[in-house]
């Protein structure tokens, strides 16, 4: 397969994921996250940069947004969303997060691809996104032409930008005002 075989392959497999996430899952999580109070993101290995890139574009746009295990990230409480991520349907780290997270009386959003995992189980809020995930990639259950997780993971990225469109138009924050709090420290 040549590299614009791979590149047509690829771009076709990200399109599908993201056309196929429920319109009223990306509609809830607008909503949520508009609402909230205060939001914190968490995911581990590469969906955990996913969530990373999530929470910059949600402080871009003026929202109250913290990255779980920097040190400047505040407790979360009642009005506030944890969005974890949880491609295969759970983690240990995401579980003990949700149970923390819930005691302190906030709200879990979770970001998977199997909606049946015990993360999204105990999620009051749950953004499928149908793809392959590092716990799919082997054997009959491989579908995608990019490694491991890699699908999952790039859908989220296309998926999130897509959301922080959305919720800018919601909360009509002016790109420019994004661009605005950018950081300078570059």
């Amino acid at each position: 397969m040549t590299l614009s075989d791979l590149a047509s392959r690829a771009a076709a497999e990200l399109r599908d994921a993201v056309a196929a996430i429920d319109p009223a899952a990306m509609e809830g999580m607008v909503s949520d996250l508009a609402r909230a109070r205060r939001i914190a993101c968490y995911g581990v290995g590469r969906e955990g940069l996913m969530m990373r890139a999530l929470a910059m574009r949600l402080y871009h746009m003026g929202l109250d947004a913290h990255v779980v295990g920097d040190m400047s990230c505040p407790p979360v409480g009642p009005g506030d969303v944890l969005v974890v991520s949880a491609g295969p349907g759970g983690f240990s780290t995401v579980g003990g997060l949700i149970g923390v997270a819930r005691a302190a009386g906030a709200r879990i959003a979770c970001v998977t691809a199997v909606a049946d995992g015990s993360a999204p189980q105990a999620a009051d809020r749950v953004f499928l996104i149908p793809a392959q995930t590092m716990a799919s990639d082997q054997g009959t259950a491989a579908t995608s032409v990019l490694p491991m997780g890699s699908l999952f993971e790039g859908a989220q990225y296309l998926a999130f930008e897509l959301l922080v469109l959305a919720l800018r138009d919601r909360l009509g924050v002016d790109p420019q005002a994004m661009r605005a709090r950018h950081t300078n420290l570059e």
